[in-house]
Parts: structure tokens; C-alpha cells; sequence
């Protein structure tokens, strides 16, 4: 077993992962015990995943019958900086990029929205590859090795901190000394039982709450603590409205929120204790090529949902519904002062012009937060017209608006 661990290993990181760690496949008993904890306290705000059955994203052992070990992969997408070359499948040499990108180089465009780094490109595709050649590695062996990646089957921070890859961040994050945060992680659970990594990193943030004091919202409301009612990257990708009193705080983002992980001194600097290397202080400096950090707010009012289902598959978007992602677009754009006011008016009018609710009660805020109370007043003159002309429709009382 020494030897295919060993195998496991190399496979792993010629295959594009920086980090491989292995542990047992015993229950997480306590990371059950704060799922179910949390979600009683509705910390979980509704989210599924790993909430949704914590008995079974705690036991490996469900999801494949006679397991004995995890294999734990992480991948960095920060600032690589002489780290191992990137590599592809099964390790041959990795070129293929994400699509041309929306928005990239020399500045942003006018009424941009921001993109959380881990989705500037498609990193779990790239971190599930190298872990379906360890799978491989197994099934070859004569072991069964079952990937799990972005998975509500298992709980993935907590395996990793297992494995001794890292350990959690105040910001609830899995923090690697030296490397910071910015990575992507995944398992593989097997029947094979592989010699464990018995280390584990017992370091912690110690006195540091930059994370804590930074988050936009208040929403790590203890050391390791969550609340999802009040996270702009949760309430990103939750279906409904976007709450009305965390609007302004959104900013200009459009998915996902770096703000905790921005402020990490491991992330902005290196913890060369160990002689890790250092991770970039400006993150949009070191983006690859096919990298989309900024998106064009105007393109996804206007385009159709099949375009930004297509153009974004790699996010989570609720129900798989494009209106969610314009609905982010114009809170984003509501806080989008200084942009110009033909980009901003040209998207307002189609959005408020919109027969969703969800979208038309977004731009009204959006209009009426950058003091376009002109084109407020366009659309209510013409909605009783557009009425008229449509066969059928309900005819308004034009003294309403």
C-alpha cells in the first residue's frame, strides 16, 4: 500500500493539483454537529448542500459502501508565482483556456460587475481532473475510487483539514499555511486502505479578525462562524429578491465575494515559516489568459437567457434561471456611480421595460439609486401605451402608472 499511495501522490500533481493529502474515511462527527447546530439556528439560510443531509455529507462511507480512505486534493488559483507548472489530464501539459474573455487588461469597461477570483475560470473542471487520474490510478490497481468535487455528498474543508493540507480560517475557510486560501479542493473516497498522512497543521489565525472586521455585512458573526442570511456570496447565488438592506453593500459584484479572503494577511504575503510560496498582493495582476474577472453589466440586461447560461455555466445560478443573474447585474449596476449614463440608461430602460417582477423591481431601485427618476417617468408615460398594442392584455388605469 506504501507504493500506491506513493502512486496516488504523484499521479495527483503531475496531473494539476499543488497539494495531496490522505486520511481515513471515518465520519466527520463533529462537522455534523455544527451542520445540524447551524441549521437549527438558520445560519444555513435555506442553503442545501452539505445542509441538506448532514448525516450523509458526513459519512463517506454512504456514498461508497467499504470505504477506507480519503484522498484530498487542493488546487491553488492565486498567484502561482514558481509554483509547479500547470499540468492537464492524467498529466499532459495543460493549454486549453476558458472562452475569450468579456472584459480583461487595460481597465475595466464602463458598468462592470466584479467576479470572485475562484470563478474566473472554470476551477473545479480542472481540480475534478486530476482527482478522476487518481481514480484511475486506483481502478488500475484493482481498487474502486469514487470522485467527489463541489459535492453535497461530503464535506470537503473539513476532509481537507483531516488530510493535513490546511486548516480552518476565522473566515471559515481552509487556510494553508503559507499559501492562504485561494484554493479549490475535492476528494476521491476509496475501498483501498492507504497508509494516512498522521500530521496535521495545528496552526490557527491566532488575534488576527481582519476577515471578520472586513466582511461587508457583519456575516461572520464569531471566529468560524457564518451567517448566510447576511453573506453576499451566498445571497449571490440564493433564488428571490436580493435583500434590500444589503443592496448598497453589494458593491459592483455580480458573483461570488472576496472581501474575508482580501484582507487574510497569509493571503497578502507569504508565511514563509515553512518556505511556502508567497501569494500575489494584487490577485487581477497574475489572471491567465481566458480569465473573465470583470463582466459587462449592460451584456447581461440585454442578453438572452440562453447567452448567459451558456457564457456562465461554470457558476451556480438558482434553478438554473437567468433572471438571477440580471437580477445581480442591476444591483450591481445601481451601485455603478460615475459610469456613464448611456450605458446605464440604455440597460435601465430594457430592464425596467422587462415583463419579470424580479427584474423590473431591481431596476426600479437600480434607476431610482442613481438618480434616474427620468427614466421612471419614460416607462410609466409608455407602459399604459405598450398595453394597448399588446393583443389581450389587461388594460391599465393610466392614472396609475
Amino acid at each position: 500500500m506504501e507504493v500506491l499511495a506513493a502512486t496516488v501522490r504523484e499521479v495527483g500533481l503531475s496531473s494539476g493539483l499543488d497539494v495531496v493529502g490522505i486520511t481515513d474515511a471515518g465520519p466527520f462527527l463533529s462537522a455534523r454537529h455544527d451542520l445540524e447546530e447551524r441549521k437549527s439556528k438558520g445560519l444555513h439560510a435555506g442553503m442545501c448542500f452539505t445542509f441538506g443531509s448532514p448525516e450523509r455529507s458526513t459519512d463517506p462511507g454512504i456514498s461508497l459502501p467499504g470505504a477506507r480512505s480519503l484522498i484530498v486534493g487542493a488546487r491553488f488559483y492565486g498567484d502561482r508565482g514558481g509554483m509547479q507548472p500547470r499540468h492537464g489530464h492524467c498529466g499532459v501539459d495543460e493549454s486549453g483556456k476558458s472562452g475569450e474573455p468579456m472584459a480583461l487588461g487595460g481597465g475595466e469597461p464602463s458598468a462592470s460587475g466584479r467576479v470572485a477570483q475562484y470563478s474566473w475560470r472554470d476551477q473545479y473542471s480542472l481540480v475534478r481532473r486530476g482527482l478522476t487520474c487518481i481514480g484511475e490510478a486506483l481502478s488500475a490497481s484493482g481498487y474502486t475510487g469514487l470522485v467527489l468535487v463541489d459535492d453535497n455528498r461530503l464535506v470537503d474543508k473539513p476532509a481537507a483539514v483531516r488530510a493535513g493540507i490546511g486548516f480552518f480560517g476565522k473566515n471559515t475557510l481552509l487556510l494553508v499555511p503559507g499559501r492562504g486560501s485561494r484554493f479549490v479542493i475535492g476528494s476521491v473516497v476509496t475501498d483501498a486502505a492507504l497508509p494516512l498522512d498522521e500530521q496535521r497543521v495545528d496552526r490557527g489565525c491566532g488575534s488576527c479578525t481582519r476577515c471578520m472586521t472586513a466582511c461587508p455585512t457583519g456575516a461572520l458573526i464569531a471566529p468560524g462562524v457564518l451567517d448566510a442570511r447576511r453573506c453576499l456570496a451566498w445571497l449571490l447565488q440564493a433564488p428571490g429578491p436580493f435583500p434590500l438592506e444589503h443592496r448598497a453593500a453589494l458593491e459592483r459584484r455580480v458573483y461570488g465575494c472576496d472581501a474575508c479572503q482580501d484582507a487574510c494577511p497569509v493571503n497578502r504575503r507569504a508565511d514563509r515559516d515553512d518556505g511556502q510560496v508567497p501569494v500575489s498582493r494584487d490577485a487581477a495582476q497574475v489572471a491567465d489568459r481566458g480569465d473573465e474577472q470583470v463582466v459587462d453589466l449592460e451584456w447581461i440586461i440585454g442578453a438572452s437567457d440562453e447567452e448567459i447560461l451558456a457564457r456562465f455555466s461554470r457558476w451556480y445560478i438558482p434553478r438554473r434561471q437567468a433572471r438571477y443573474v440580471r437580477r445581480n447585474a442591476l444591483v450591481a449596476l445601481g451601485n455603478s456611480h460615475g459610469a456613464p449614463s448611456r450605458v446605464t440608461g440604455r440597460a435601465l430602460l430594457r430592464a425596467l421595460a422587462d415583463p419579470d417582477p424580479l427584474i423590473q423591481e431591481h431596476a426600479v431601485w437600480a434607476a431610482r439609486r442613481l438618480g434616474r427618476q427620468d427614466l421612471l417617468s419614460t416607462v410609466a408615460r409608455s407602459a399604459p401605451r405598450r398595453m394597448e398594442r399588446t393583443p389581450g392584455a389587461r388594460q391599465a388605469d393610466p392614472g396609475t402608472g
